[in-house]
């Protein structure tokens, strides 16, 4: 072993702060404030539990206490989620799935979360991203232009068939 492990283990060692013991009640007001500041999904209240050193049977009950006592609702917070993305990221269905499956949120909530978004919202964001994106391009070709803007889209989370339906329309109407 070198000097520069034991320094880089003594320098771990300090940066560890002593986990100081926290009871169930000091928790719970702790996470009824974290979750009354914003909706938070069930991963990361238990996170955030598991991070102010609350394990086990302790850990349970002070979720039930949460999910009893309206603090934590997985549905409302995929909803929120779902919306949030949706109005002010304007992510497309299939990212905010994706991220909402990251949280581990059920296929129930899944879906509830999917009909926050309004189909008809849904196709005028696209088609103002789109135009939008469009007018920043600087692209001579056609054909470049429509693949930018398709790659664009589809990594905002926007469904292939429904992005290229949309670019051939705008093109169309260009014309």
């Amino acid at each position: 072993m070198t000097i520069f492990d034991e320094l880089r283990i003594k320098f771990i060692a300090l940066q560890k702060k002593p986990q100081k013991y926290i009871s169930k009640e000091v928790a719970l007001k702790k996470l009824q404030a974290y979750c009354a500041y914003q909706d938070r999904c069930h991963q990361e209240v238990r996170k955030k539990l598991l991070d102010l050193g609350i394990y086990g049977d302790d850990l349970e009950e002070i979720v039930a206490d949460l999910i009893v006592d309206k603090f934590l609702d997985e549905e409302r917070f995929a909803r929120a989620y779902a919306r949030g993305k949706f109005r002010h990221k304007k992510w497309g269905r299939f990212k905010i799935r994706q991220h909402l499956k990251q949280k581990q949120i059920s296929a129930y909530c899944l879906k509830k979360a999917m009909e926050e978004i309004e189909e008809e919202d849904y196709q005028k964001t696209l088609e103002q991203l789109l135009q939008k994106k469009r007018r920043l391009l600087k692209v001579d070709n056609i054909y470049q232009e429509k693949q930018k803007l398709a790659v664009y889209a589809i990594n905002k989370g926007y469904e292939s068939p429904l992005v290229w339906e949309t670019i051939h329309r705008l093109v169309k109407q260009e014309n």
